[in-house]
Formats: structure tokens, C-alpha cells, sequence
């Protein structure tokens, strides 16, 4: 599948209605974003059940400020509209490629579980 623009219109659709999103979140003057973008593209096309998105944070400053980005390329994975990675900076092809391997094996069930103790332990519903 190849790489979709996400806008603060888009995002929650993106995120709930398909089970693995991972979102880059680049601006066009970024040197390193610009080196990860045709990796990013590559790794795409090889997952069509995975939704590979695109965050322009000069563009959705206001959905980059939101989920607290401070440095770009930020890659971000979400499974079940749960976050489950977070991390600035580019990943080389094998790494991307090793990361989404380990996401599509990760116990949701588990995951849940954990996110649900979290919650509770800090008197969040």
C-alpha cells in the first residue's frame, strides 16, 4: 500500500478503522526526513494489510503539537488505535522492516491487559 497523508480530519478514521497504522511524522525542510521518505515508501508497498501514513507537521502543526513531537522524522505505531511505539528518528530499511515484524506478533490481548493495570494504577478511565 502506498504512503497516505493523514490531516487532523483523517486521523481518528485512519487510526479506528484498520488495525496497524504507523504514521511518520516529517516536515519538507528536514534533511533526515527527506533520506527516510523513498525507505518509508519501499517498506510500504510490501504490507498492504498495514496503512503506512504521512503527518506534514508544518502543514497539522496543531495534530503534531498534540501528540508532542519535538523532533523529526517521528515514527509512531498504533494497533488497535492503542499506541504501542513511539520514536524520533530514522530507521534504516532492515530495522523498519524487523519493527513491523514485531508488531504484528505482539499479544493484543496482553498489551490491553497492561494498558487497562496502568490506568487504574494511575486513576485514569
Amino acid at each position: 500500500m502506498a504512503t497516505v497523508e493523514v490531516t487532523k480530519d483523517t486521523l481518528q478514521s485512519t487510526i479506528t478503522d484498520n488495525d496497524i497504522v504507523i504514521i511518520d511524522f516529517w516536515a519538507p525542510w528536514c534533511g533526515p526526513c527527506k533520506s527516510f521518505a523513498p525507505i518509508y515508501e519501499k517498506v510500504s508497498e510490501s504490507y498492504s494489510d498495514i496503512v503506512f501514513a504521512k503527518v506534514n507537521t508544518e502543514d497539522e502543526q496543531e495534530l503534531a503539537g498534540s501528540f508532542q513531537i519535538r523532533s523529526i522524522p517521528t515514527l509512531m505505531i498504533f494497533r488497535e488505535q492503542i499506541v504501542i511505539f513511539s520514536q524520533a528518528g530514522m530507521l534504516p530499511e532492515n530495522a523498519l522492516v524487523e519493527l513491523i515484524t514485531k508488531v504484528k506478533e505482539l499479544d493484543m490481548e496482553v498489551v490491553k491487559r497492561e494498558v487497562a493495570e496502568q490506568q487504574a494504577k494511575s486513576g485514569v478511565s
